[in-house]
């Protein structure tokens, strides 16, 4: 089989040439890397200011605006007081400060994106192979472009975990939008509903579950990077659990994956909005 591999396809050479090309204008993303991390270090820093029962107390305030329910108030109340009790308060504000900016940005394409795919069938047909790659290729390969880009820290980790995140939020959203009942449509048009208020008055009270459940996913996913950031100098839940495979720290490894699943969990009862279409 050398034949084959007399002449191979550049992918490397290529992707070497282009991160070559965009090395020259290094100073101009170390700006905005700089940026970026004093963002994220400020929401950081607005996290970790007041006392942590007094951010608990919001985070379950926010969960009673958003459910209407008790339960899931008491679900977060329970999830955060247990994060307390491991002393793993710093390290939680650090993730969610990171998650926030992950899933901020998912959204904000996501939504859009999602809503144009839904209007055009072959505008989706063409991306959903790039989406496949995006959420196919492993997550460390992501890293190495903006580690060269802007050095190691949170920022590498954070457009790393955007790129892995956003398709699950452009997929939703395209599922609610394209699922909203023909005869609605219909009925909305006959009445003289505009393009505009169609989507608005329409398609987004419809596909608002699916657009949820898409944020949730963002929050899952982003949650499944925290790891993968911590190899780059991300601060946050990773950091211990690397740690305890450098040390082969079973007790360190079980204690810190508990918390990231603690917070998981409440924040994925905290988001969810059933559908009572």
């Amino acid at each position: 089989m050398d034949w084959l591999t007399q002449w191979q396809i550049p992918i490397g050479p290529a992707a070497k040439a282009l991160f070559d090309w965009l090395k020259t204008y290094k100073p101009a993303f170390k700006a905005f890397g700089d940026g970026t991390k004093a963002a994220i270090e400020g929401l950081t820093d607005i996290l970790q200011a007041p006392p942590p029962l007094v951010v608990v107390l919001l985070f379950v305030a926010l969960t009673w605006l958003i459910q209407r329910r008790w339960q899931p108030c008491a679900i977060v109340a329970a999830g955060f007081l247990f994060i307390l009790n491991q002393d793993y308060w710093k390290e939680t504000t650090e993730t969610l400060a990171l998650v926030a900016f992950v899933c901020a940005i998912c959204m904000s394409i996501g939504v859009p994106v999602g809503v144009a795919a839904a209007h055009r069938p072959r505008l989706f047909q063409a991306m959903q192979p790039v989406l496949d790659l995006m959420q196919t290729l492993p997550a460390p390969v992501y890293l190495i472009p903006f580690v060269i880009l802007f050095g190691i820290g949170v920022v590498p980790a954070l457009f790393a975990s955007i790129i892995f995140v956003v398709p699950a939020s452009i997929r939703l959203t395209h599922l609610g939008v394209a699922s909203t009942p023909i005869a609605l449509k219909e009925a909305a048009t006959a009445f003289g509903a505009t393009n505009r208020q169609l989507l608005w008055k329409v398609e987004m009270p419809w596909a608002f579950p699916q657009i949820m459940a898409g944020l949730n996913q963002t929050i899952m996913l982003s949650l499944s990077m925290v790891v993968i950031s911590a190899w780059v100098g991300a601060a946050g839940l990773g950091v211990p659990v690397v740690k305890a495979l450098n040390q082969v720290r079973p007790d360190l490894g079980f204690e810190s994956g508990a918390v990231i699943v603690a917070l998981a969990i409440l924040l994925d009862r905290m988001l969810r909005v059933e559908n009572r279409r």
